[in-house]
Parts: C-alpha cells; sequence; structure tokens
C-alpha cells in the first residue's frame, strides 16, 4: 500500500503523552510526596542527558540509581514502568484518533487499497471475486506474553476512551474538566492497584480473558468492519456484500492448548466449551433485547405473520420468542456448567434456528418500504450470527504427537502386538492405515491404561461429544512422520467421533519443515487419506521453535520453502491447501508488521484464505480495542487481496541459491553459538532475568516443556523474552549478519541489493533486522553482564556485541542507508524517547538481579517484577 503524500502531524500524540505524565507525576506526589516525584525527575534527567552522550550523567545515574533505599526501589520502578504504559496507550490512541482518520482509519485503508489495485490493472470484477472469496480466521491463544492484568487493560482502555472523547470540537467547559477528572481518577487507580496477578491464571481464566475481548471489542468491531468493506466494495465495484458473508472468524486456543501444559485437561476443555456457548449466548440476549425495543413497526410481509399470526407488533413477538429462548438456552448452559440434567430442550442448537427469523425479520422490513431499518441493528445482528455462531468461537485442541505415540505404545503391548514406539515409520503407518479401514473397535474395555494416555483418550471423547460447528482442528504439535497425523485420525474415530475434525500437523523445527513436503506426499498417496480429508488440507507452519533451532534467517527461507513445496503437492494432488501460520508477536517468533508480513509469502499462499495465531499483548494491541480490531481487520482484507490479485514475484534462480548458502551459514553461525559454545547456557543464565522470568505469573503454561535445563527444553517465549529484557535482543538476529556479510566477501552485494529491491521477502527480512538492531543497546547488555556474569563467562558477551555491531553495519550497507530506520524517522524517534524512560529501568533491574541472586527477598522480587514490565511496555513486545 502507497504510504500517504501527507505527513502525519505528532503534536496531538505528544501533547496527549505530556499530559498523562503529569497526571502520574501529580499522582506520585500526592501517594508518596514530593520528595519520590523529585527523584524521579532527577533520574529523567539524567538519562536524558546520559542518553545525548553526557559520560558524567550517565555514572551520575548509576550511582543514583545503587543509592535507592529499599522503600524506594517500587516505586521509583514502578512510575517509570506506568509512564511507559501511559505512552503505549496515547500512541496506540493516536492510530486510530480523528486526526489520523483521513490517512489511516480503516475505511481510507480499504478505499486506498481498493483503488490502488484497480489502477494497476486488477478488474472490478477480480476484486470483487477476491473479496467473495475473503477468508480471515484470527487463532486467539493463550501464550503466556500479556504480563498486563485485565483489570488493569480495562483501565487503560477507559484511558483511551477519555483521549478520544477530549478529541470533541465543542465540549464545555465541564465537560473537558469531566473527562480530566475521570483520567486523573483512573492514574491514581492504576498507582494503587497491583501491577501484576497474585497468582497464575488457571486455563479458565485464559479462555474468559479471550471471551472479554470478543465481548468488549470484536463483538462491535466486526458489524462495523463489515459496514466499511460493503461500502469500499460498493465504491471499487458497485456491488455489495453479501448478507451473509463472513470473512472473517475467530478461533480459540484458550483451554484447548495442551501441548506442554498439564493444566488443560479434558474437563477444562470441556468446560471451556461450555463457556464459550454460555458467553455467546449472553451475547446474543443482549442484542435481542435491544432489538425488541426497536422494532416495533406495524408492517409486515406474510413470512413474518405465518410465524407469530396476527399480532400488532409482528416483528417485536418474533423477537421476544428468540428473546426468550436465548434465555432458556443460556440457563441450559448453565446447568450443564453444574453437571446437571437439562430441564428444557427448547433451546438453540443451531445456528440456523437464530439466522432463519432474523433474516425473515429483515427480508420483510425490505418489502414494507423499512430497508433503513433493516440496515441498521438487525444488519449487524445478522452478521454476528453469521461470524460467531451459537458458539462465540470455534475451538481448536492442541497436543504433542508424543502423547499419541504413548497412547498405541502402552495399548499395541497390552494388546500383545509389540510396542508401537519401536516401529518403523512403515509399520506403524501399516498398522494404523489397517485399523481405520476395520470397522471393529480396536481400543478394549477393559483396558486400564496410564494416567497420561487416560487423558488423550479422554480428550478425544470430549471432542467426539462437541457438535461440528464448536471445533476447527486438532493440531498436532512436533508431528514428524505421516503416523502422527493417521494416529489422532484412528483415536478421534476410537471416541466415536462421527464427523471430520481437520487434524493439522504442526512443522516446527529446521528438520520438519525440510521434510513437510515428504511428510504431506506420503499422506496424501493413502486413498483412505484423500478420500476422508475430501480435498481440502490444513498444515500449520511453526515460527517459533523453528528460530530457537536455527535462527530467524534459516528458520524463515525455511518456512518460505516449505509453503511452496506443500503448495506444489497439494496442487499435483487438486487438493486446497490452507496454511496456518503459528506467528508470534516479537520478530524473534516471526512478528512482523501484518502487510509487511503477508505481502512477503509465497505467491499463492494466501489462496484459501488466512489462518493465522494471535497472541499474548499482540491480541491487545491489534484486537483489544474496537477501533484497533476494524483498522487490523482492513489491513489484512487490502494486504490479502493485494497478494491474491498482485501475485508477489517468484524468487530468481540466483536469489534461491544465494538464499540457500545464507541459510546454511547463518543457521551454522547461530548454532556454534547457542549449541557449540559449551559456556552458553550458563551465560544466558546469569545474563538475562530468565531464572526470575518464570516466577511472573504470565500464564498457565510452564516456561519449559520438560526436564532438562538447557536451551532445547525452553520455550521459545521466555527465551526471546529474556533477551529482550537486556537489550540484547540475541534471537531475533544471531547468525543473519554473519552470513549477510559473508555473501558481501564473496561479491554478492548488488544481488543482495537487487534481493531487497525487488523481492518483498527478503526486504521484509531486512526491514526487521533493522528494527531489532534499533532496539538493542550494547551498553546496557555490557553492564549486565558487568554486574550479574562470572568473570570467566564475559568473554562471550562481548563477542556477542562485537558481532551485533559489525551485523548491524552490513545491513545497513545492503540497505544503502547511513543510520538505522531512516525511511520510517517516527518510529526512530519514538524509539529513543522510549530510552529515556527504559534505560533506568534496565540499570536498576540489573542492580536488582544481582542483590536478589545474592540474597531473595519479597521486596526485591516484586521490583525485578515491575521493571520486566516497564521494559516490556518500552520494546512494545515481550515474547
Amino acid at each position: 500500500m502507497k504510504i500517504p503524500a501527507a505527513d502525519p502531524d505528532y503534536t496531538s500524540l505528544r501533547s496527549n503523552v505530556s499530559a498523562l505524565g503529569s497526571l502520574l507525576g501529580e499522582t506520585i506526589s500526592q501517594a508518596q510526596g514530593p520528595e519520590l516525584l523529585a527523584l524521579v525527575e532527577q533520574i529523567r534527567t539524567l538519562s536524558r542527558a546520559a542518553r545525548d552522550g553526557e559520560t558524567e550523567a550517565g555514572e551520575q545515574l548509576l550511582v543514583l540509581l545503587r543509592g535507592l533505599s529499599n522503600e524506594q526501589l517500587v516505586p521509583v520502578a514502578r512510575a517509570f514502568s506506568q509512564f511507559l504504559s501511559l505512552a503505549n496507550i496515547a500512541d496506540q490512541h493516536h492510530t486510530v484518533s480523528r486526526e489520523m482518520a483521513p490517512l489511516f482509519s480503516a475505511s481510507e485503508t480499504l478505499a486506498s487499497g481498493f483503488g490502488e489495485l484497480l489502477e494497476e490493472g486488477a478488474s472490478a470484477d477480480a476484486l470483487h471475486g477476491a473479496i467473495a472469496e475473503l477468508k480471515i480466521e484470527l487463532v486467539l491463544t493463550a501464550h503466556p506474553t500479556e504480563i498486563m492484568r485485565r483489570t488493569l487493560i480495562h483501565k487503560h482502555s477507559e484511558i483511551r476512551g477519555c483521549l478520544s472523547q477530549l478529541e470533541l470540537s465543542g465540549l464545555t467547559d465541564r465537560e473537558r474538566d469531566k473527562l480530566q477528572k475521570r483520567l486523573r481518577e483512573l492514574v491514581t487507580q492504576i498507582w494503587f492497584g497491583d501491577d501484576f496477578r497474585a497468582s497464575r491464571p488457571s486455563p479458565v481464566d485464559e479462555a474468559k480473558w479471550g471471551f472479554a475481548v470478543v465481548e468488549d471489542s470484536l463483538w462491535h468491531a466486526v458489524p462495523e468492519y463489515l459496514r466499511r468493506l460493503d461500502l469500499a466494495l460498493f465504491d471499487a465495484c458497485g456491488v455489495h456484500l453479501p448478507l451473509d458473508a463472513a470473512p472473517v472468524t475467530f478461533v480459540s486456543w484458550m483451554g484447548g492448548d495442551r501441548d506442554g501444559n498439564p493444566n488443560v485437561t479434558a474437563d477444562i476443555t470441556e468446560e471451556v466449551l461450555l463457556l464459550s456457548r454460555w458467553q455467546a449466548a449472553d451475547l446474543y440476549l443482549g442484542d435481542l433485547i435491544a432489538l425488541v425495543e426497536e422494532l416495533s413497526m406495524t408492517a409486515a410481509n406474510a413470512d413474518v405473520h405465518a410465524l407469530v399470526g396476527e399480532a400488532r407488533e409482528p416483528y417485536r413477538v418474533l423477537l421476544r420468542d428468540l428473546r426468550d429462548r436465548m434465555r432458556r438456552t443460556r440457563a441450559a448452559i448453565e446447568l450443564q456448567l453444574e453437571s446437571q440434567p437439562i430441564e428444557d430442550e427448547d433451546i438453540f442448537t443451531d445456528v440456523d434456528q437464530l439466522w432463519q427469523p432474523l433474516h425473515t425479520c429483515y427480508t420483510s422490513l425490505h418489502e414494507c418500504g423499512m430497508g433503513l431499518v433493516a440496515e441498521g441493528a438487525l444488519l449487524d445482528l445478522l452478521r454476528k450470527v453469521r461470524c460467531f455462531g451459537l458458539h462465540l468461537v470455534r475451538h481448536d485442541v492442541r497436543q504433542d504427537s508424543a502423547r499419541h505415540t504413548q497412547v498405541f505404545a502402552e495399548l499395541t503391548e497390552y494388546l500383545e502386538l509389540g510396542r508401537y514406539e519401536d516401529w518403523d515409520e512403515a509399520q506403524k503407518q501399516s498398522f494404523l492405515l489397517e485399523q481405520l479401514g476395520n470397522r471393529r473397535p480396536l481400543i478394549p474395555q477393559r483396558w486400564q491404561p496410564s494416567e497420561d494416555v487416560a487423558e488423550v483418550l479422554a480428550t478425544c471423547a470430549v471432542v467426539a461429544a462437541q457438535p461440528p460447528s464448536a471445533l476447527a482442528a486438532y493440531v498436532i504439535s512436533m508431528a514428524r512422520q505421516p503416523s502422527d497425523v493417521l494416529a489422532v485420525q484412528l483415536l478421534l474415530r476410537e471416541a466415536g467421533c462421527d464427523f471430520e475434525v481437520p487434524v493439522v500437523p504442526l512443522f516446527e523445527t529446521l528438520d520438519d519443515l525440510s521434510r513437510a513436503r515428504d511428510i504431506v506426499s506420503q499422506l496424501l498417496s493413502q486413498p483412505w487419506y484423500k478420500d476422508t480429508i475430501k480435498g481440502e488440507l490444513m498444515v500449520m507452519i511453526g515460527y517459533s521453535d523453528s528460530a530457537k533451532d536455527a535462527g530467524v534467517l534459516a528458520a524463515s527461507w525455511a518456512q518460505y520453502t516449505a509453503q511452496e513445496s506443500l503448495l506444489a503437492i497439494c496442487e499435483e494432488h487438486d487438493v486446497k491447501l490452507t496454511l496456518f501460520h503459528g506467528r508470534g508477536g516479537s520478530i524473534g517468533r516471526g512478528g512482523a508488521p501484518a502487510h509487511a508480513a503477508l505481502l512477503s509469502q509465497p505467491p499463492g499462499s494466501l489462496r484459501n484464505g488466512l489462518r493465522v495465531t494471535e497472541q499474548g499483548e499482540m491480541i491487545r494491541a491489534k484486537l483489544g480495542w474496537t477501533s484497533l480490531a476494524i483498522k487490523t481487520l482492513a489491513l489484512y482484507t487490502t494486504a490479502i487481496c493485494r497478494a491474491n490479485l498482485m501475485t508477489p514475484p517468484e524468487p530468481r534462480a540466483e536469489w534461491r541459491a544465494l538464499m540457500e548458502k545464507m541459510s546454511a551459514d547463518s543457521c551454522a553461525a547461530y548454532r556454534a553459538v547457542v549449541r557449540e559454545e559449551p559456556d552458553f547456557v550458563p551465560y544466558f543464565r546469569h545474563a538475562t532475568p530468565e531464572q526470575e522470568l518464570a516466577k511472573l505469573p504470565l500464564g498457565s503454561r510452564p516456561a519449559r516443556r520438560g526436564g532438562g535445563g538447557g536451551i532445547e527444553s525452553l520455550r521459545a517465549i521466555p527465551w526471546i523474552f529474556a533477551w529482550s529484557q537486556n537489550r540484547l535482543m540475541l534471537p531475533a538476529w544471531l547468525g543473519a549478519g554473519a552470513a549477510l556479510q559473508m555473501s558481501l566477501e564473496r561479491g554478492e552485494g548488488d544481488t543482495l541489493r537487487a534481493m531487497v529491491r525487488e523481492w518483498p521477502f527478503f526486504a521484509a527480512r531486512i526491514s526487521m533486522l533493522e528494527m531489532v538492531y534499533a532496539k538493542s543497546d550494547s551498553g546496557l547488555s555490557a553492564f549486565y553482564d558487568g554486574r550479574l556474569v562470572p568473570p570467566e563467562w564475559r568473554h562471550i558477551g562481548e563477542r556477542l556485541r562485537e558481532q551485533l555491531a559489525a551485523d548491524c553495519s552490513t545491513v545497513l550497507n545492503i540497505a544503502g542507508q547511513d543510520k538505522l530506520l531512516n525511511s520510517e524517522p517516527w518510529v526512530r524517534q519514538s524509539l529513543q524517547l522510549r530510552d529515556i524512560y527504559t534505560d533506568p529501568l534496565n540499570y536498576l533491574q540489573a542492580e536488582l538481579l544481582q542483590r536478589n541472586r545474592a540474597q531473595s527477598e519479597p521486596f526485591l522480587e516484586q521490583a525485578i517484577m515491575v521493571t520486566i514490565a516497564g521494559i516490556a511496555a518500552g520494546m512494545r513486545n515481550t515474547g
């Protein structure tokens, strides 16, 4: 998408940041005394001077921070942490403010995006067809990167609402004073509240948080987005969206993702599925009650009267029936949650039971001259029904392939067939396919499996008991062989599942990605399997673990080529492939600006829609406010249409060859540090707050997958989170710059620069590296090492920082720039402004870690958690 010609004005953003900072200062002074505020101001002034290059100011800052008393530690850390959070609110608000609407609103994004496609040669029919086939499926996950409590998120939303109201012209002095008082009240509530949860959330708590995002934001965002999409489509193509269009839907992993999380059980999944239905019923009930109040008109067509008789206010009669039935539905779900029998069977069990009467009302209103009424709240409700169904979100179940192998290992041993896990792949496939073609039950009733195996079987039974519309997919983590997929197919059949749940292999490591084509090819060559999937297949591409395994450059190329090969093999077999992208928020986990990320995908990869995870704090950042969610959906829409109508260029043969070389060089350089440096793990554990992160009550899932203390057992999220805290940002760049420099030394600079200019995939990689380098800080990393790392291991950090500096120069050389983020001056300036507030938190965190590791104290642990939250806010992402 072209950048608007006019440059945005950031005056109001700076004004809002300053105003919120002043309110925070007033609150601190009143709560802690003017002396503490003066101390905070002194630290801030010294931090700014140190950033401006004043060496003496930097030394004074360190002396001041080290001299803080135990009583001062937490409030000083909270002051800087909370300022950064307030600055983020102002920043997010600015992107959706009225002032920015002419440049960046969802409506402008859609209108300009469609207009550019038409200008570039796409026909109106082709654009209409692309929108008609549009499929955006956003998967909300419980990955533990959301550091904020839900009550704090609510207060932040309220602050954003006040800023929005203050934009309005014509406010009276009394109205403006009332909003300022509310802002002051909210900042005070935040200061006097707890920053963190008292304990880890349960999987049910996480699911409720996800449902709250739907209730507070998405429930309102979806119909508004569809209104804007409909208008943009009509302006561009002269046609409207069909009434039943559902280009966007939502899926949840919350309460269903049991990969390495022993807290997610079959009972938990069953409860979350019921809670999802309850939340949907409750939201529909509110809308139906509102419609009963509104649709008091008397004229109706014969179809409405056929449903309600000759009533004076026929729409109200019909809607009251729906309202009462929805109340009974909600009450029935409450009984199920309490394990009580359902007493009233006149409840909603199929979405058409809700859709058809509402559609009848809609048609009648149009036929009776009340189209304007039909196109109001009733249209919004119809579109919600198509998007959210009776279940609010559909649910995925995810489990590690090893757990399924364990089931068959115990079962075959019990049946005296040998031990399944010892068989080769051909034997496993032969056994599974034989059983899948056999109508006899496989699992004996008298078999008593181990607790872990019983849990897997119970999960399959829960899946089998659900309505098909409640479920989206069964995802297999660490899928490494065709048998991993066939095993789940057989387990679901044995559980009595009489409908096809898409069984989705997740390819995560470099090796798995390289073998993805072969695995899928073997599956598609099996007549039973190909007949079962009915021409449609979903495959998940893992970003986090592949990057942790091989580094970002090697991983990104493996992901790209795996997608290409999967698309090719599915086309050979006439199978529609949906690629499911397991991206995180941070660059080290595949994160990138949505528009650039989608346009850097291989040609054809979005033909069957976009399915992508939205994780942790990124759910809040992209979908947490209605206006943000509308904008996010508009960005996804224009990017997908562009990718499908203006096919991204195929990489040239020499580009592919160079990427293969650089991928191998990058992986070798990355693993030489992470795997082959004998002291790397102890260095990592000392130089970062990795050990302390495990104590943060972020999510229900453990930080590690299982035994062992090495990098291989550490989950990708804390791995990346830890390095972002000490500002080395290692996982997001290690290996990439070294490979690029080797390419330059081979004389391939012109080829690299052509790749930046002409290939979106490679341009996105270089752009993301620039962002990482801009967020990193070698001086702070060295300070952590000096305070926390034993002398015998400090050489590792020194070498890594030398590599970082060299890599930065390499990327600037390739990009043809003299400084980082040259093309994005505001982003660079924003990072520089944040550094003034994050620097004291970094220095303070290193000091606190040293003290706490020498002698742990509760107040030290609390202060450390505050610095972690503040630095995460300053970096704008965590895992």
